[in-house]
């Protein structure tokens, strides 16, 4: 039987981050298929029936698009995989975030064709702050796209993190040949006519050691001579430096294709770090070797199988070692809570588990005991982790049942997906109606969609357009100082918000009222 360090020594658990559309979901799939755990890989644009394992939300099958994180797990080369894959479309940065939270590194996918897009790098931003290591894979390089070296200069420059390809590629698009692996001394054939061709070994000078039709044309002559110049002019490789997230080992390949995705992964299982210690909100840090089991809930999804209602909390396991039918803590309300009917999961399926080490992400079934961002543990002396990252809505609106009859469900239905962290919800100070806050316009759509779909409850949905939220301290509170301008609300701990129209209304306030703290959230 493995001993705790060495098991945690095996689990390597990422998220994978890009802009929409650069392949994300495909290169989790191809993962997924290396591991055994899919015998075909789809594409979110696949045939009908088709639809990528990660994406089991209805909407997302219907749009193409990931709107919620998954949690994929899997075993490949000696290693316990653990892989979130994360919404791209901005409007869910959020759950994005506290998903980067869970983490112990990040592969970053990007479009070969189009470099670095506006979403990779908001999210490349807050991985850098939290010098999480992270990886690269330029994608989609079986189509036509920007030369390598421009891709890599542009990674630079725009994201100020050093680079170092591990791999080259030899052609790209309609005339893609092959990869040059620096780091393994081979050449990955792409589509060889011999599938035992498929790698062909170099010499010590990186030359092949066998002559190859690689060598007719002059794309091996001009793959050579970038890689001289990269071995010239580029950065050294330094283990330490990825593991501080100051040097991205760089890959090439095709999702799509499966092209290059194995070596990818073997090589990234190799300097991936195991899990490591996380903070506390007293700046204490909890090994993850310590002998009590500790971990935080950093997301709560509803109805993952509509048949059966459920509720689900993910839980990264930060310490000690999960067993079924533990007692634990809950920080926040200080009650004991026995975990007993708890699963691991494989997209839309799912097992029980009986025991877990750090690095894992686990699920426990929810009756309404938890929220996001709660910490549980294990013996007599309490931990609490960080406060995950919340963002303050810029979105807002008014929210009604569309049949009256239909009351009891649709409540249920907002208290639910609210507590998801997806949407925010507020209440009206007098009237106690319900406001819907959101970051981005697609999720007050899902949130529509969900409704009709999981609760069978359609909404009317009535835009207050833009607003600015500000928390207001309950005792310098008058509810006379809310106005048409600055309309006064409830969040969900029941603590007064002002939604003000504009800047203009907020400067107003800030004039009349100078004594007043108002203060933003993240």
């Amino acid at each position: 039987m493995a001993t705790l360090e060495e098991q945690i020594n095996t689990r390597r658990t990422f998220a994978i981050i890009s802009h929409p559309d650069a392949g994300k979901t495909t290169i989790t799939e191809q993962m997924l298929l290396l591991g055994g755990v899919v015998r075909e890989a789809g594409t979110v644009k696949g045939r009908k029936g088709n639809f990528a394992t990660s994406d089991w939300m209805e909407i997302e099958q219907k749009r193409g698009i990931s709107v919620t994180s998954s949690v994929l797990q899997f075993d490949f080369d000696g290693k316990r995989i653990n892989i979130l894959d994360t919404p791209g479309h901005e409007d869910f940065s959020e759950d994005t975030y506290r998903t980067l939270m869970a983490v112990d590194s990040v592969i970053m996918v990007v479009d070969s064709a189009k470099g670095i897009e506006p979403q990779t790098k908001k999210l490349f931003e807050i991985v850098k702050e939290r010098h999480i290591p992270i990886f690269t894979f330029f994608n989609k390089l079986d189509r036509d796209g920007r030369p390598a070296i421009d891709l890599v200069d542009e990674l630079e420059s725009t994201l100020g993190i050093d680079a170092y390809p591990m791999n080259w590629p030899i052609g790209s698009g309609q005339i893609l040949a092959g990869l040059y692996d620096m780091y393994h001394n081979n050449v990955e054939v792409y589509r060889p006519e011999n599938p035992a061709e498929r790698f062909l070994e170099l010499d010590a000078n990186g030359e092949l050691v066998k002559p190859n039709k690689l060598q007719e044309n002059g794309l091996w002559a001009e793959a050579q001579d970038e890689i001289e110049l990269l071995k010239d002019a580029g950065n050294q490789f330094d283990d330490q430096a990825i593991l501080n997230g100051e040097l991205t080992p760089v890959f090439f390949g095709s999702a799509l294709a499966g092209f290059g995705i194995e070596t990818f992964l073997q090589t990234y299982l190799q300097y991936a770090p195991a899990p490591s210690a996380k903070n506390t909100v007293d700046e204490k840090k909890v090994e993850p070797s310590a002998s009590e089991f500790s971990g935080f809930v950093f997301k709560i999804q509803a109805n993952m199988n509509p048949n059966h209602r459920d509720r689900i909390a993910f839980v990264r396991v930060v310490s000690g070692e999960f067993e079924r039918g533990m007692d634990v803590t809950l920080t926040r309300t200080g009650k004991k809570l026995r975990l007993s009917n708890v699963t691991q999961f494989m997209a839309d399926s799912r097992e029980n588990v009986e025991n877990a080490v750090p690095g894992d992400i686990i699920g426990l079934y929810d009756t309404g005991n938890f929220q996001i961002g709660d910490t549980i543990y294990t013996g007599k002396k309490a931990i609490e982790f960080e406060e995950l990252p919340t963002f303050t809505p810029e979105l807002f609106m008014r929210v009604n049942a569309k049949n009256v009859l239909k009351q009891k469900s649709f409540h249920k239905g907002v208290q639910q997906l609210v507590q998801e962290g997806t949407i925010q919800m507020y209440t009206a100070w007098d009237s106690g109606n319900y406001i819907l806050g959101a970051v981005g316009q697609l999720q007050f759509e899902v949130f529509q969609f969900r409704m009709e779909n999981e609760y069978n409850t359609e909404v009317v949905l009535e835009p207050m357009g833009p607003k600015t939220a500000r928390w207001i301290n309950p005792d310098q509170l008058d509810p006379k100082m809310a106005s048409s301008r600055n309309l006064l609300v409830r969040d969900r701990a029941e603590q007064p918000v002002f939604l003000f129209e504009n800047m203009f209304a907020e400067r107003w306030f800030a004039d009349k009222y100078p004594d007043v703290e108002l203060e933003a959230k993240l």
